[in-house]
Order: structure tokens, then sequence, then C-alpha cells
């Protein structure tokens, strides 16, 4: 289950589709967390939920 916290965060820059930023911001306002470090979390569970046939394309 995705559970999001508080983490530290690095600052990159990235284009995202409008309506894909819309909801992420109405989430990390509910959670009280900041837009960066949702994305970071997502980001984080996505890789962590590659099947291992993605992982092993990726040399991971």
């Amino acid at each position: 289950m995705f559970s999001v916290k508080k983490v530290e965060c690095v600052t990159k820059t990235f284009r995202l589709p409008v309506d894909l930023v819309r909801e992420m911001e109405a989430v990390a306002q509910s959670k009280n967390v900041s837009l960066n470090n949702l994305v970071s979390q997502s980001c984080r569970y996505a890789m962590d939920h590659l099947d291992s046939k993605q992982r092993e394309d990726a040399g991971l």
C-alpha cells in the first residue's frame, strides 16, 4: 500500500501532463507534503514495483 511520507528531496525539472499535476497537487495538499515530495515518493514506489522483466531490461 502506498503511504505518503515527508522525506528530504533533490530538486529536478520534469515535464508532466497538466491533469496529472493537478491531481498530484490535490493529493500533496491533502497530505500536507510538498508536490516535490509526493513526486519523489511516487517515483520510488513505481521503481520498487517494476516487474522482474522490466528490472532486468533496465539492468537493475
